[in-house]
């Protein structure tokens, strides 16, 4: 126990934090950080991606801060890497924690400094899952794959500014096989609907967005009401990109209904948050032309949101913005999109990015007014670091 103390209190030392400051930059309490240090409790999965940031050290390198125990864990992988026949279900455990803890840091972590970590972990999942043989652990080692694949598919779309479709595409269809070889519905039906994603908002494409919204429904309309309410939703925004209310309005319907529904025994919960069917209602109404309803619906998505920091929060103000532009509200539309601004500098999100350029087209009319002027130096500079 000493030993680990000397390890995580020098470490907190040299970043600077006492164990105050690290517990109020973790959101937590200092007697939770003073168990840790002591070696009498040890952080929560979904507190150590927030611990290693502040730290600076990587997730693997924090597992050696914390325990030797945890260190051994990555030496299993090691081990299993050279005699994949040795592949035991507490090895895949420990892979699908370091997708997952990646998979935490996606949306208020920029994607380029998660894909190297992201890519190495799928790659020694990829290795043991051709080389290992059958039976529980290859089972489970297809699951994490799967969402391994689609987590390496997100980071690459994102981090290409929503452009990389060819890779994005391959890695989601790599989720697909891993996820059928198993008959693992929902992770399918999680890659599905990120597939629907790159026909959607990158290729610009309603049409095979919307198939692909519906593929995902049928799939998963049996399995997960979560997965099944947002195939929905996008179906709904791809039928508002067509210009055709009343579909968008049903399927808002259905996806609320769906919501509705949702349970603790559904294994996607984990994907739905309470404002995204504003977030897409608005966008919804958007396409559609109706501003002021978008702007009602998005303000409160905008209310809504806990972390202001995350890439689907640039998302909502960025439409935002484009809601008030379309009243011919300036003021509004500028002070929103500077909000927007502020958080894809942080998370450089490229949904975000592509909707903040989106609204600074819309604002080409102004471009004399000094608000505007303002507003263009900021997408500049972003433009210069994208």
């Amino acid at each position: 126990m000493m030993e680990r103390r000397e390890r995580l209190e020098k470490r907190r030392a040299l970043m600077g934090f006492t164990q105050e400051s690290l517990a109020a930059r973790l959101g937590l309490a200092v007697s939770t950080v003073g168990r840790w240090e002591r070696g009498t409790g040890t952080p929560q999965p979904w507190n150590q991606p927030d611990l290693a940031k502040a730290l600076d050290v990587s997730l693997d390198s924090l597992a050696d801060l914390l325990c030797p125990a945890q260190a051994a864990d990555g030496d299993r992988v090691s081990q299993s890497m050279l005699h994949p026949a040795q592949l035991d279900v507490i090895t895949v455990a420990h892979l699908r924690q370091r997708v997952q803890s990646l998979d935490q840091q996606y949306d208020r972590v920029p994607s380029t400094a998660l894909i190297a970590d992201a890519g190495h972990v799928l790659g020694q999942i990829a290795f043991l899952s051709h080389h290992a043989p059958g039976g529980r652990a290859r089972r489970e080692l297809c699951c994490v794959e799967a969402e391994a694949a689609t987590l390496m598919g997100q980071l690459v779309w994102d981090a290409s500014q929503r452009r990389d479709h060819v890779n994005a595409r391959r890695y989601f269809d790599q989720a697909i096989r891993a996820a059928r070889e198993v008959g693992d519905i929902a992770a399918e039906g999680h890659a599905l609907l990120r597939t629907s994603y790159l026909a959607l908002y990158g290729e610009k494409d309603p049409f095979a967005g919307l198939q692909l919204t519906n593929l995902t429904a049928d799939t998963t309309h049996r399995t997960s009401h979560t997965l099944t309410g947002l195939a929905l939703l996008h179906a709904a925004e791809a039928n508002a990109m067509l210009g055709d209310t009343a579909a968008c309005e049903a399927a808002l319907s259905q996806a609320e209904s769906r919501f509705d529904r949702i349970a603790s025994s559904d294994g996607a919960e984990h994907l739905y948050s309470p404002t995204q069917f504003n977030r897409l209602a608005g966008s919804c109404y958007l396409f559609l032309g109706d501003h002021r309803r978008a702007q009602q619906i998005l303000e409160q998505a905008a209310r809504a949101t806990v972390r202001r920091s995350n890439k689907s929060h640039a998302i909502v103000l960025g439409n935002l913005s484009l809601a008030h532009l379309g009243q011919r509200q300036l003021d509004a539309a500028t002070a929103t999109l500077n909000e927007a601004i502020d958080v894809v500098e942080a998370t450089r999100g490229g949904g975000g990015l592509n909707v903040i350029f989106d609204a600074g087209r819309a604002l080409r009319e102004w471009r004399d007014e000094p608000l505007v002027q303002d507003v263009y130096d900021r997408l500049l500079s972003l433009m210069t670091v994208a």
